[in-house]
Formats: structure tokens, sequence, C-alpha cells
């Protein structure tokens, strides 16, 4: 019989991706997530492929008792539940890093976009103002301390992103790197208190988990400098949001550069919306035509592993061994 892909995406270019690179072989059935489509297909489906982290519960198993592999297309998988698949004895992978680019240079986009103000800038030109009242006291990103926060793929990107602007790169991660490693990187290993103290900017790249649940609070923004920057590209409840609005509002910190938030999409009264030392996306940071072609050929690379009797790749840590 042939093997089943369930795709689920609400992504048209990963949809298409996926419709032009489905492996020969294999029977692909492209659904939105809850459908009646999506329950049909999934009763005789082995591979579930998609954004799907928040479909990983128990009766997803029950659903589709022939699963031998659940692929997300995202890097994070907070919403996963991942005792339900150690269970029911099926892999979660993510996207094996596919994403990485996009992340990466959208972490250094919102810095420069930050430093240079650049949405005030632009208001103020398209409103006819020109310079408006007064020339924006602007920063460059040559010469200062950038703090990252999570050094695995995305974030190792960011630091050789960030060093081609001249910037000087610590970083706190769990899992430290051997110096060998650091300095093949050219990062240096900083204790998260000390990483907040020293750094212009502060760039966020963990995962969401127990652990790092407001990693970055009260107590934490205000180890920040007075001058400093937070982008975070990862997940919102990696911050205190309330705790930041607040040291945005009375200067602990300068500014932030938001793609994620507490709550997605954010309710519309969101106090963050009101300030001007924020710029603020909607969690598009990781998809692009490029990482969404990418994430489909990871997927679909361990979908095939997985068919041959070999064990997938970038099996999520706590699933591990």
């Amino acid at each position: 019989m042939t093997p089943r892909i369930v795709f689920v995406t609400d992504f048209p270019d990963a949809a298409d991706a996926a419709r032009a690179m489905a492996p020969s072989g294999f029977e692909l059935t492209v659904v939105p997530a809850r459908s009646a489509e999506y329950r049909e297909a999934m009763a005789g489906a082995e591979f579930l492929v998609g954004f799907v982290d928040s479909l990983i519960d128990r009766e997803l198993f029950q659903t589709g008792p022939k699963l031998r592999l659940v692929q997300l297309l995202s890097a994070g998988y907070d919403r996963a539940d991942l005792d339900a698949a150690r269970a029911a004895g099926v892999p979660v992978c993510n996207n094996g890093g596919a994403n990485s680019v996009a992340v990466s240079e959208h972490a250094v986009l919102l810095m420069l976009a930050v430093s240079r103000q650049l949405v005030r800038q632009h208001l103020s030109v398209a409103s006819g103002n020109w310079r408006g009242n007064q020339t924006p006291r602007v920063h460059e990103l040559r010469g200062k301390t950038l703090g990252i926060v999570g050094l695995g793929t995305i974030g190792k990107k960011t630091a050789r992103l960030a060093q081609a602007f001249g910037m000087n790169v610590t970083y706190y991660d769990v899992a430290r790197l051997p110096e060998d490693q650091e300095d093949l990187l050219n990062v240096r290993f900083r204790l998260l208190r000390e990483l907040l103290s020293e750094a212009d900017v502060v760039s966020l790249h963990t995962p969401l988990n127990d652990t790092t649940r407001h990693l970055i609070g009260v107590a934490e923004l205000a180890a920040m400098k007075p001058s400093a920057i937070l982008v975070n590209t990862a997940r919102g409840p990696v911050v205190d949001e309330t705790a930041l609005h607040a040291a945005l509002c009375d200067g602990t910190i300068a500014a932030a550069g938001l793609d994620v938030f507490d709550q997605e999409p954010p309710r519309p009264d969101n106090p963050l919306f009101s300030l001007d030392n924020v710029i603020l996306t909607a969690h598009l940071a990781g998809p692009t035509f490029e990482s969404n072609t990418a994430r489909v050929r990871n997927a679909f690379d361990n979908v095939q592993r997985v068919a041959r009797g070999e064990t997938p790749l970038w099996i999520v840590p706590e699933l591990e061994n």
C-alpha cells in the first residue's frame, strides 16, 4: 500500500513547494488542520508534516494510529504534547534549521531598524515633514556589543551576520561551546546577568520551555544598559511582556524590536502598540519563499529516512534516547 503523507500548512508557498517536491512512491494529501478532510486523511496517514505542533496531543495518535513520524515545518514545538508522542512511540522532528537564515536576517533587520529609527523616519517623510521637528538621534551597529541568548543554529548565524557589521559578540547558552569552537565563531561566553549588563543589543534565540518562560523579566531588564535594545525573534513568552512595557516606558532600556508576542495574535489594545520606541512584526521572521522550500526539503528527506527504516534527523531533544 502506498504510504500517505498528510501535509498541513496555511502558507501557500509551502503548499506549492510540497506538491512540487513530493517524493515519488508516496501519496501526498494537502489539507487544512482539523477539517473533515484532515481527519479522514489522518486515518491512513503514516507521516504528518506541517506547522502542526498544536495538533500533537493524545487525540492525534488516536486519529492517526498508523503514524510513524510527525515532521514540523517550524523550529519551535512549545505547543506540542511530547508526553503523548512519547507514549505513542512516534518521533517528533523540527525543521532542521531550515528557517535559520531567515530568522537571523530578521533579527539583524530589527537591530538596524530600531537603531536607525526606520519607522519614525519613514512616517516623517511620507507625511511631508521631511525630518520632522528635529533630526532623530540614530546609532551605528559597528563597535557595539551584541549579546545572544541561545547560541543554536539561528544564534550562530546571527553572530556571523552581526560580525559583518563590526559588532562584538558574546553569548549565553546552557550548552556552552568548547573554547576552540568559540574561537572559530569569534564569540565569548558570558553568564546571563553579565551578558545583559554588557550588551548594547540583546537578541533572544532560545526555545520556549519551562526554563525559558519569562527568562527576561523585571530583574533581567533592570540589569541591561539604559541605552540597550532588546530583540526577540524567538517566542513571545520568553519575555515578561508586562515588565518589558514598563521598562520601555520608564527608560530602563531604550528600545525593542519584536517579532513575537505573549499572545498571538496580540490583542488590539496591547500597550506595546502605543510606544514609539518599539518596532513590531507579525511573527514573520521565519517564513520566506526560500525558507519554505528548505522546510519542505528537510521534511521530505526525513519522511524518506523513516520509510527506509532509518532514524530521522532533528528529533526534538526531549524525545531523544
